[in-house]
């Protein structure tokens, strides 16, 4: 065996060593990573006397603590059950009407011509360093005086103009990558600004607004403060209602633990439901 083969197999061996140890590494981070998750998870299914007694790794000698009585007492919890509701009815509209109206005007900023399109996308650009705190006194009161203060319609309204400046700026800049040549094929074909939206643009631009998508509803479903100040308070949403269930029973762990782990749960799943698009745009605007 020639010397430059011996290097060949030992350069080989050292990246294959050198990648498994990366793997395992990875691997253990995802595990340190997912351990709080896990933790709720079988908190929220011991019974509240086992909780208070010892830490939730001790199901893991003892499987039989396992129950899924606090789950049911979630169900019997109307407070609970319906913040859920009104995290939907929040949640679904404010991620929709974002994803439809920053595609449409991404699209405008990108390939249509209309008077001071710069300076307006610059203005777009410059709203998105403007904190949410800074809006929240002034609107408070122009929703007070058009009475959708306290109402699920002002706290849509809300995240939807402090989304969409992230949400044009992220779409003009992935559809201004689109070819030009395909579009002017498209025109050519006789395609119309809406058919060569609908029909070109979106499905290109797909896996950028299902990133967008995924950003939007795991913000809108995870917040706390907007909810908190805008919301109903007699219908609040998930995060408010378990806030106010420390606050007035503090010791109710059997309804906390398994409600916290619901709300936690959901946008992961939809994560995971939309990772492969989410992957893509992200390499496609690495790409680009």
């Amino acid at each position: 065996m020639s010397r430059g083969t011996e290097q060949s197999i030992a350069t080989r061996l050292a990246a294959g060593a050198a990648g498994g140890a990366l793997r395992v590494f990875l691997v253990l981070v995802g595990l340190f990573w997912l351990m709080p998750t896990v933790g709720l998870l079988l908190s929220s299914l011991r019974d509240p006397a086992d909780i208070s007694s010892s830490g939730w790794w001790r199901v893991l000698a003892a499987p039989e603590q396992l129950t899924t009585a606090n789950y049911a007492a979630l169900l019997d919890n109307g407070t609970i059950t319906g913040s859920l509701l009104s995290t939907v009815l929040i949640t679904v509209p404010s991620t929709v009407l974002v994803i439809v109206v920053g595609s449409f005007a991404g699209y405008a900023f990108a390939w249509m011509e209309f008077p001071g399109r710069d300076w307006w996308f610059l203005l777009v650009v410059g709203l998105l360093v403007v904190p949410v705190q800074v809006a929240l006194v002034p609107v408070s009161k122009l929703f007070g005086e058009i009475g959708i203060f306290e109402t699920t319609l002002g706290v849509v309204l809300f995240h939807v103009a402090f989304g969409l400046p992230f949400a044009i700026f992220l779409l003009r800049n992935f559809f201004a990558e689109i070819p030009r040549e395909l579009l002017e094929a498209a025109r050519l074909d006789g395609a119309g600004e809406v058919r060569l939206f609908t029909r070109v643009v979106m499905p290109l631009g797909g896996p950028a607004i299902a990133s967008l998508g995924i950003f939007q509803f795991l913000w809108v479903w995870n917040d706390m403060l907007i909810a908190l100040i805008f919301a109903d308070s007699g219908a609040p949403p998930i995060t408010v209602a378990l806030q106010q269930q420390v606050r007035q029973f503090g010791n109710n762990i059997d309804v906390l633990a398994p409600g916290a782990f619901v709300s936690m749960v959901i946008p992961l799943a939809v994560f995971f439901a939309f990772q492969r698009q989410f992957v893509s745009g992200v390499m496609a605007g690495a790409v680009k």
